[in-house]
């Protein structure tokens, strides 16, 4: 069964600044429950945007986007949290939470009609700060830590949702290298035991060589190519997408790509 649905997809907004618009156009794109895809594409091919309209925070007009068979516009917002948590590519809060009660919101979906917490939310947003190493800083507000910490704050917060889907856009960012092996690590746990959907945009391809099992290339609002790992992540289709000279080398078990990026060398 598919996870995602997605046929005559079509999205448009006006760059004002610049005076000139952005059109999305996905004719038809599904993905399978259990997958890990990783999107890629240059800065402003739709990426982002693709993952708001699935999460369902962009109104979908035209085109039908269907969640585990039911199209996302007969879904109430609350249902949808239940279905889908995205973590968006830059969080902040006007308000001075706490690190431990920006994780409980991951929860808000399931509170009961007094807005109470029971013993079980509470029990997993400490398990979502436990596998996010921040039981150390929870009483901390959101806005005295650092931009990676927050980071890490907002996955935890994914985490406590508990939803069959996570959408995650650059989770890597602002994240020093060990914490980034850490949110793709447990991303690959929670697909490979839990059978998760994850869906990831980044813009590291030796994270998407490492850990992803599906890649699709964006660009220029469209999907260019998709597929598995080892059949899109070759030096040409970089070439196409990135206008960029790579190098690819594998693992000798053939389940891990990493990417040689040539800076001196560059595509017509």
């Amino acid at each position: 069964m598919n996870a995602i649905t997605i046929s005559d997809l079509e999205f448009t907004y006006e760059r004002s600044k610049v005076k000139t618009s952005f059109e999305l156009n996905i004719p038809s794109w599904e993905v399978v429950q259990g997958s890990f895809v990783s999107i890629v594409g240059p800065n402003g091919c739709g990426k982002s945007t693709l993952l708001r309209l699935i999460a369902g925070l962009t109104p979908v007009n035209p085109g039908t986007i269907l969640i585990n068979g039911k199209s996302i516009t007969a879904i109430d917002r609350k249902d949808i949290a239940k279905q889908i948590a995205y973590v968006p590519q830059k969080n902040f809060s006007v308000f001075p939470f706490s690190v431990q009660e920006i994780v409980m919101m991951g929860r808000n979906p399931y509170l009961n009609l007094m807005g109470f917490e029971s013993i079980k939310d509470n029990e997993i947003v400490e398990e979502a700060l436990l596998i996010m190493q921040l039981n150390d800083i929870k009483h901390k507000g959101i806005n005295e830590i650092s931009g990676g910490e927050a980071q890490r704050v907002f996955i935890a917060r994914a985490l406590a949702q508990k939803a069959p889907i996570i959408l995650l856009d650059e989770p890597n960012a602002h994240l020093d290298l060990e914490h980034q092996i850490l949110i793709f690590n447990l991303m690959q746990k929670l697909n490979e035991e839990n059978r998760i959907t994850i869906i990831t945009v980044s813009h590291d391809l030796n994270l998407v060589g490492v850990y992803t099992k599906t890649v699709v290339m964006m660009k220029e609002g469209k999907i260019s190519i998709e597929g598995e790992k080892a059949l899109i992540l070759n030096e040409e289709n970089i070439e196409k997408v990135f206008k960029i000279h790579s190098a690819i080398f594998t693992s000798k078990d053939s389940k891990k790509l990493n990417v040689l990026i040539n800076p001196v060398k560059t595509a017509g």
